[in-house]
């Protein structure tokens, strides 16, 4: 059997750094840029505009709330102070459930159960 044939590449510093500025990422235009220093190297660190954060985090609450996906945003904002309520009463009901339980116990292990 004939043994597979090997190339040795060679990679010049110009191909190199040719093959850097391929590999970055582009930053999107909407993206404030800040560049930190940091032992001689610099690293670019995109910060989000503020539309883009609101939207994110409209994207968040529209797949926290049930039905939120096809909701527009008033109307958003009002089902999720629907669900908010409707989960204090859960809450609400679930702690008076545990206190009713509660006293169960103690009643039993009172009355030698």
């Amino acid at each position: 059997m004939d043994k597979p044939q090997f190339q040795t590449l060679n990679l010049t510093t110009a191909s190199r750094q040719k093959h850097r500025r391929r590999s970055r990422r582009k930053v999107p235009a909407t993206c404030n840029v800040k560049k930190i220093h940091r032992n001689g190297a610099v690293f670019a660190l995109e910060e989000p505009d503020e539309k883009e954060v609101v939207e994110r985090k409209i994207r968040a609450l529209q797949s926290i709330v049930p039905g939120g996906e096809s909701l527009g945003v008033d109307k958003l904002f009002e089902q999720t102070a629907e669900y908010i309520m409707n989960l204090q009463h859960q809450v609400k009901a679930m702690r008076a459930l545990s206190s009713f339980f509660e006293s169960l116990e103690k009643e039993k292990s009172e009355c030698g159960g």
